[in-house]
């Protein structure tokens, strides 16, 4: 006799299946980077105590090529990656075990593209977290992802409601993939926006999940609109957005506080955080921000987007700008 729930059944054996081929990869990699590192290890030490120059690097490749030709990936380059990926991690006692958790090619992308131990730091925490793929770490270390976190300036009653909410947010948006056109409306970013929706999801983080758009609250006799809201899994919490085409204006503010105080009353569940808002603009004067912020007790923030990538050598000028203020 054949069970009608089989099917369902049959699922978890899928399930199980797929877990324990993840499981075993997974494992496989943090083989794989252990000896990349082991490799980088004997070669730094050879090199430091002089019983080997440059050129037995080389002498090496040859010779692992020549024996075992059925071996990749062991180039006089690949060697001294390894030897540079080793030297980099090995006294961080914090990174050299997190390093593990990435596939090479994503620790040579934060390895060749990062320059600072910090900004390594913060792509091997993200990739892990995220679980990107190359192309995904690619995208977000050539926007300038570290920079524009950084430079992120959150409200004090958004770092009392939510501590983390600082690695959740940031200042500047790069949304080089919208394809807008010359003249294009708030509603022409929405759209593009939505139809462009998996490459939002990956500037914006993988925590938020997709309610609706054109969320209608009603107040009152009247219904109103938000143009999109998110769930923030990490944050638990409603997150609105509101998109606007020209600069920050503060009156911005008091529609988005209203709206916020509307999802927080007859939206939000019992267990769920204080909502969070986003005015999304396309440009902003840090001051006017700075001033409309100062004795807003609601948790909204602004900030601006761009659509095309902005170079990085002007992010890390601006970032250091950014810090030098502060002092």
């Amino acid at each position: 006799m054949v069970l009608k729930k089989c099917p369902d059944q049959f699922n978890e054996i899928i399930q199980l299946i797929e877990q324990a081929r993840h499981a075993a990869l997974k494992s496989v990699n943090k083989e794989l980077i252990s000896l990349y590192w082991q490799i980088g290890r004997y070669i730094s030490e050879k090199i430091k105590s002089s019983e080997w120059g440059e050129s037995v690097v080389e002498q090496l490749a040859g010779y692992i090529q020549k024996k075992r030709p059925d071996l990749k990936g062991y180039s006089d380059k690949s060697l001294w990656r390894m030897k540079r990926f080793y030297e980099i991690y090995r006294s961080n006692e914090k990174l050299s075990p997190l390093v593990r958790e990435l596939s090479w090619t994503n620790n040579l992308l934060i390895l060749s593209k990062t320059k600072s131990i910090e900004e390594k730091e913060f792509y091997i925490l993200l990739s892990i977290k995220e679980n990107y793929s190359k192309r995904e770490l690619e995208r977000q270390i050539d926007s300038g992802f570290y920079e524009r976190a950084m430079m992120s300036n959150v409200s004090a009653p958004l770092t009392q409601i939510h501590r983390e909410i600082s690695s959740a947010f940031k200042d500047t948006y790069i949304l080089d993939f919208l394809d807008l056109p010359k003249n294009y409306s708030e509603k022409d970013v929405q759209n593009a926006l939505l139809a462009n929706f998996k490459d939002f999801v990956l500037e914006f983080g993988k925590d938020f999940a997709f309610i609706g758009e054109e969320y209608r609250i009603s107040v009152g006799s009247n219904d109103y609109f938000i143009d999109l809201l998110f769930y923030h899994r990490g944050l638990q919490c409603l997150v609105a957005f509101e998109l606007k085409i020209d600069d920050f204006k503060p009156e911005y503010l008091g529609k988005m506080n209203f709206y916020l105080e509307a999802l927080d009353k007859d939206v939000r569940k019992p267990r769920e955080n204080p909502s969070v808002g986003i005015i999304l603009c396309k440009s902003k004067d840090k001051e006017v921000v700075e001033y409309a912020l100062k004795r807003n007790m609601s948790p909204a923030l602004v900030s601006e987007y761009k659509t095309k990538l902005i170079p990085k050598r002007l992010l890390q000028q601006k970032m250091r700008e950014f810090f030098e203020r502060r002092r």
